[in-house]
């Protein structure tokens, strides 16, 4: 079938990403997977590229365009390239919309063009330890100072992608106590410079996948936030966080899709290169039919992430639609890199392939953004259930 999701632009953009995962990150890519991280140098990279201000408006020093395909692309050639971008993916396609839609003219003046240049990489910090999928019970408080210019944030967080390096991190805290009617009252967002006295970064948490994506524990005492931080009208801080939960699963449905369809190919071409009782192994008869049907997975799981991405660009992904699109794309990557895996034998298990990389990086897919659970739940109460 014929794909008609991207046009000649976004094809050159793909040409021109290629060349540079070719040239500024496979060479290096080992030494980053060793280090746990990718170097905070690499992102001025990645800003030169313009790969941060695609969606940021022109006088902001971005393309000002109004699309998630170009991040689309940047799925599909990272995972080509069994490589990935470190913890800056987050600064796009989870800080970048709350910074569009909840900051006034004089934020965006002071925090957009530093976003596109790279000067200030953003994160976003919402789980605490304890209290994983439940937002609404957050410890974390922002108390208004008596003089009314600043709040003092004290509390910890944990899971935060892009910790590390980030220069400034969302953060979400309790300005008023819950109440008995609604548990999730009294949360608020805030734009907190991570060189605050009293902020602190915790341990570069060792995970299982996503090496070279630093992932932090941090901790706030008496950090002082000036009230211009505030993000947003203040305890509205949980309704603000479902508006832009679509477009985060959708990105982790797409960015799964693209991680099977490598998977095909780091199967296809390593069974036709590995010879075993004197043929290839892409010879038997096992082989053809295991990677025919996992391509045919893949097929599927594309036009459900295309479909998403039309959606999506149109402003009209729903939150049940943006649920299925993440079951069925992560749930296939899960069974497809599997059986992809099995195809290499015992070098499927060595790191030194991008198969075995790959098949930790994709397990957290079905957890992060909402695990399979969730999503079936979303999905079922879509359906009247």
């Amino acid at each position: 079938m014929r794909r008609t999701v991207f046009n000649e632009d976004h094809e050159a953009f793909r040409e021109t990403l290629r060349a540079f995962i070719e040239a500024e990150v496979v060479p290096v890519y080992d030494e980053w997977f060793q280090a746990g991280i990718a170097p905070r140098e690499f992102y001025y990279k990645l800003a030169e590229l313009g790969l941060f201000g695609i969606n940021v408006d022109e006088e902001y020093g971005g393309a000002g365009l109004d699309t998630h395909k170009f991040e689309a692309i940047q799925y599909e050639e990272t995972a080509r390239a069994g490589v990935n971008f470190g913890g800056s993916g987050v600064h796009v396609l989870l800080a970048l919309p709350y910074i569009k839609m909840l900051a006034t003219a004089d934020q965006k003046k002071r925090w957009l063009p530093k976003f596109v240049s790279a000067e200030e990489m953003w994160a976003i910090a919402m789980t605490e330890p304890g209290t994983g999928s439940d937002l609404a019970g957050m410890k974390t408080t922002a108390k208004l100072s008596e003089d009314g210019t600043h709040y003092v944030l004290n509390g910890a967080k944990t899971f935060i992608t892009g910790g590390v390096h980030a220069d400034r991190v969302i953060v979400c805290a309790r300005t008023a106590p819950p109440t008995p009617e609604d548990r999730r009252h009294g949360i608020s967002l805030f734009a907190v410079d991570t060189k605050s006295e009293g902020y602190s970064i915790g341990r570069k948490l060792d995970k299982l996948g996503l090496r070279t994506s630093d992932t932090a524990e941090l901790a706030f005492v008496d950090v002082k936030v000036p009230v211009e931080d505030l993000m947003g009208e203040e305890n509205k801080g949980f309704s603000y966080l479902g508006k832009n939960l679509a477009s985060e699963r959708w990105g982790i449905a797409f960015g799964a899709y693209a991680q099977a369809k490598a998977a095909v190919e780091f199967a296809k071409k390593y069974t036709q290169d590995r010879t075993v009782f004197g043929q290839p192994v892409a010879a038997f008869q096992n082989t053809k039919f295991e990677l025919a049907a996992c391509k045919a997975e893949v097929d599927a799981a594309e036009a459900v992430a295309d479909r998403a991405l039309e959606a999506l660009d149109a402003g009209e992904l729903t939150a049940a639609e943006a649920a299925s699109a993440k079951l069925f794309c992560t749930e296939v990557a899960h069974r497809v890199i599997d059986r992809c895996l099995q195809l290499h034998g015992g070098y499927g298990y060595m790191n030194e392939y991008p198969i075995a990389r790959l098949y930790a990086d994709n397990r957290v897919n079905r957890i992060y953004g909402g695990t399979s659970e969730i999503m079936k739940t979303i999905i079922a109460k879509d359906m009247g259930l």
